[in-house]
């Protein structure tokens, strides 16, 4: 799928699932890695995550589309367009769009670093470094060394 039949998609749902014309552009955005998209607030574009659509396929796209369409409507509307909102919270419910998207990867996977107690020898595993002179083990308050970087 590419930019323009996304563009065709998020028009489609809009029209579908809210009764309103999506006006602005959608496009994927290969940098975003921890979110399945984001709504923009200046240009009231649209970005997706396309290894959502890779990963989990076109149901997790849909489900993806109609939870920034919210964002969208509701930011335009003057209403609540916050998660915290109860504007949104109820259009969310309404037009069935999740609050969260799944993760590509697990913390495990993304993990860079693996710390290890001196004392208790649990693991801990880390995307970023950690201080091993400022941070101790949470657990038993042990010196913290670095085990492995993945890296």
């Amino acid at each position: 799928m590419d930019n323009n039949e996304l563009q065709v998609l998020v028009q489609s749902i809009s029209d579908e699932h809210f009764g309103k014309p999506f006006k602005h552009t959608a496009l994927f955005n290969r940098r975003l890695k921890t979110t399945g998209g984001r709504y923009l607030l200046s240009s009231h574009n649209i970005e997706i995550n396309p290894q959502q659509h890779e990963y989990f396929g076109d149901e997790a796209l849909v489900e993806i589309i109609k939870h920034e369409l919210c964002h969208y409507h509701l930011h335009l509307e003057g209403k609540g367009y916050k998660h915290r909102d109860n504007d949104f919270k109820e259009l969310s419910q309404e037009v069935g769009a999740p609050r969260h998207c799944k993760a590509v990867q697990s913390y495990d996977e993304r993990a860079n670093y693996i710390y290890e107690c001196k004392d208790c020898e649990i693991e801990f595993k880390r995307i970023r470094s950690v201080n091993t002179k400022k941070y101790r083990c949470g657990r038993c308050g042990g010196k913290l060394i670095l085990k492995l970087k993945l890296t």
